[in-house]
């Protein structure tokens, strides 16, 4: 970092200061590049603006980062507002009290400028907003995100004295908790900090993450088809892949460099933090700050994982029997695991929005991706929901009928659902062929602005707040006591179409010691197959219906991406495999990645008899009520697990969802018609989870009927023509 930062260093430097102002001016090296460049504009001379709490060591990280760059160190205490003031600020704050402090240090800040230098604020300098505006017109501001404990054991050795708000009866972790909002607000960058960072150790990630920032062409993304080739002069960045969801050569879009890993410091300090704390952290470190702003981000994080989910802990993991343990993803407003994605992957996508244009979100659902991609889109407001339109296709006999009801019950706006007289595949497949079909697309561009995207798992914003769940629920067993960081777990999936599992993957790479991700299977059981052997073969295996419909996928599309990750980016191969398939409906692993492949995961898969039978075991057993999908997630992890280490499995759905399949479980008879009443009864038999209430809202809004289309590629086509039509006004 430093080598690439200092070849691009200044050649000479003059300083003056005045009793107002700290000048520095900064004659450059003429060089092809500036480090200080982004994509768009050219940074050059900006500052570096280190801003964070009293304590948080900007002082000394500034002037270890201006050391190693070469540039100048300017203290605001001490360069700026000292000299300005004639006074020791301690001394200022005595004789004006706060509030005139706040006005004065402002003010004074207001009349400052500097080029190119490393600055280090006050505490109090980010509580006033003239003054950040002023400072950010020539500088990046940086946040030491550091941990509150470590900035109280500082402060306390320090005895500091000249804290604003610093009064009788108010607390410093009540100041530090005040300003956070302010800090939060004003950062460009954030550094965040492990408990017990040394300033040596900040100083390093304050390079890195000022490298980053200013090299957003570094972070782009790759089709896993494609690999590093990109197009001449054109390079894919995260709101590109967000709007796109398909990349144009029919791969998946992933990270070019990988996930970012995380030192063990910062996941211990993650350890305390709450779920949208914790997504927020993790998520900056994925998605480059050119793209999604941190404070925009912030908005949307707290935004989608807020009121809308049944529990505070949004994901919690509880105890089950010896040592399994539970996640429940289901406590979203469609009560499954989608929902953790698709209350945020919406607004990520408005966000990303290119100007004049409409779109129109296509999606293949096995029954749970629909509902939520309703729910989360319908969030949206104004322009950005007038502009999304959604249509949902789902297979009549492959959902539930309370999966059914849900996606029907949406009819606001741009958005329904339409049943086809086929499976998933078949959706699923139409909706990639019509991606491929550059006159349909470029038809729909021309003659109705409208550009078709997707909101499956396929699209990397989908998958990307997965990987925040599997981080949160191994930080949840280390806050409980029931491991300590660094002890291994396995996680055990209900595995469809794979993004689930590799979003746990992905967890693995920023290094979450997960051991094995187990992928269960139902009877369809092609991945588990696939795992097992190295092949992967579609010929003459057609697809059963089940009590698991979720999970009744034959071609899993994001084991493209977990291809691509086993073979280390080897997009080549990726592309014969799944050319192969789609010619042959076949292909064989290399045995040298069959082997890598098993280091990452097992598989197994589940009867519909064993199935049945562990929802009904574990029930007389503690009252538990899952559905069936983690009930082939517990019979898989029975058989492999050994004991060793923690196991969690993955409840991916309420059982409210599969109610007839969970009253045959508990030989349950005379059972209602009416999905309402079902709930009801299932309800009064569970000791836990409890009701879903959203759902149950939901079921009382449901409609009435919905349209089932002929499993003909040319009518899917109409209706998306159709919808549309519909929805959108035509160009003229």
């Amino acid at each position: 970092c430093l080598k690439k930062i200092t070849h691009f260093c200044i050649k000479k430097i003059h300083i003056s200061l005045s009793s107002r102002t700290a000048r520095c001016h900064l004659c450059q090296l003429s060089t092809s590049k500036s480090w200080f460049s982004t994509k768009s504009a050219p940074l050059g001379g900006k500052n570096i603006l280190l801003m964070g709490p009293p304590g948080a060591g900007k002082t000394t990280v500034g002037k270890i980062v201006a050391n190693k760059l070469g540039l100048p160190a300017v203290d605001v205490d001490d360069d700026v507002l000292e000299p300005a003031w004639k006074m020791p600020v301690a001394a200022k704050l005595a004789e004006v009290g706060g509030r005139r402090f706040l006005e004065e240090e402002g003010r004074t800040l207001s009349n400052f400028s500097a080029s190119g230098c490393i600055v280090s604020l006050t505490g109090s300098n980010p509580l006033h907003g003239e003054a950040m505006q002023h400072l950010k017109q020539n500088g990046v501001v940086v946040y030491l995100d550091v941990d509150s404990r470590d900035i109280m054991e500082r402060l306390g050795r320090m005895k500091v004295n000249r804290i604003v708000g610093q009064e009788v009866g108010v607390s410093m972790r009540d100041i530090l908790l005040y300003r956070k909002q302010f800090y939060e607000k004003w950062l460009d960058v954030r550094v965040f900090c492990g408990m017990g960072d040394t300033v040596e150790e900040v100083a390093e990630k304050v390079l890195k993450a000022v490298e980053r920032y200013l090299e957003h062409d570094e972070e782009t993304y790759v089709s896993t088809r494609g690999g590093g080739s990109e197009l001449p002069n054109r390079k894919t960045y995260f709101s590109d892949v967000v709007i796109e969801g398909l990349a144009a050569d029919g791969g998946l879009y992933v990270p070019k460099k990988g996930f970012p890993n995380v030192p063990k410091g910062e996941w211990l300090r993650l350890i305390s933090m709450s779920y949208p704390e914790r997504a927020l952290v993790l998520l900056e470190k994925c998605i480059h700050p050119l793209d999604v702003s941190p404070l925009d981000l912030r908005s949307m994080v707290f935004k989608a994982y807020g009121d809308n989910f049944s529990s505070d802990k949004v994901a919690p993991v509880k105890h089950l029997v010896q040592n399994q343990y539970i996640q429940e993803l289901f406590h979203g407003p469609t009560a499954s695991f989608k929902d953790l994605a698709l209350q945020l992957m919406p607004q990520l996508f408005a966000h990303c929005l290119p100007p004049m244009c409409n779109f129109l979100i296509l999606v293949a659902t096995s029954g749970d991706t629909g509902s939520a991609v309703l729910s989360g889109f319908s969030q949206l407001s104004g322009a950005d929901r007038h502009r999304t339109g959604v249509l949902v296709f789902f297979p009549e006999e492959g959902v539930s009928e309370v999966q059914k009801l849900q996606m029907t019950s949406f009819r606001e706006g741009n958005a329904r659902a339409v049943s086809v007289l086929s499976d998933f595949d078949f959706c699923q497949k139409s909706i990639k062929k019509m991606f491929g079909e550059s006159g349909l697309t470029g038809h729909l561009a021309v003659e109705y602005g409208t550009i078709l995207s997707t909101a499956n798992s396929i699209n990397w914003a989908r998958l990307l707040p997965q990987v925040v769940y599997h981080s949160s629920c191994y930080l949840d067993l280390c806050r409980d006591g029931v491991i300590n960081f660094g002890d291994p777990v396995d996680v055990c999936i209900p595995t469809g179409n794979f993004g689930n599992a590799m979003s746990a993957l992905y967890a693995k790479q920023m290094c979450i010691p997960i051991r094995k991700v187990i992928c269960a299977s139902n009877h369809n059981r092609v991945v588990s197959d696939f795992i097992t052997t190295g092949q992967y073969d579609l010929q003459g295996r057609p697809l059963l219906l089940s009590h698991s419909p979720a999970i009744d996928i034959l071609k899993s599309s994001n084991l493209e991406r977990f291809i691509h990750h086993v073979s280390g980016g080897n997009s080549h191969l990726v592309d014969d495999l799944f050319t192969h398939l789609d010619a042959q409906k076949r292909f064989q692993l290399p045995e040298r990645l069959l082997g890598r492949m098993q280091q990452e995961v097992q598989a197994g898969w589940c009867s519909e008899e064993d199935c049945l039978a562990a929802v009904q075991e574990l029930h007389t057993l503690t009252g538990y009520l899952m559905d069936t999908h983690t009930a082939v997630a517990k019979v898989v992890a029975d058989r492999l697990q050994d004991g060793s280490c923690p196991t969690v499995l993955c409840s991916t759905a309420h059982y409210g969802k599969f109610a007839p399949a969970v009253f045959k479980a508990l030989r349950i008879q005379n059972v209602s018609p009416d999905p309402m009443k079902q709930l009801e009864q299932l309800e009064a038999a569970a000791s836990e989870p409890a009701a879903h209430g959203k759902m149950m809202k939901c079921l009382r809004q449901r409609g009435s009927g919905h349209r089932a289309l002929q499993a003909d590629y040319s009518v899917l086509v109409e209706e998306v023509e159709s919808m549309i039509q519909d929805s959108f006004l035509k160009v003229s």
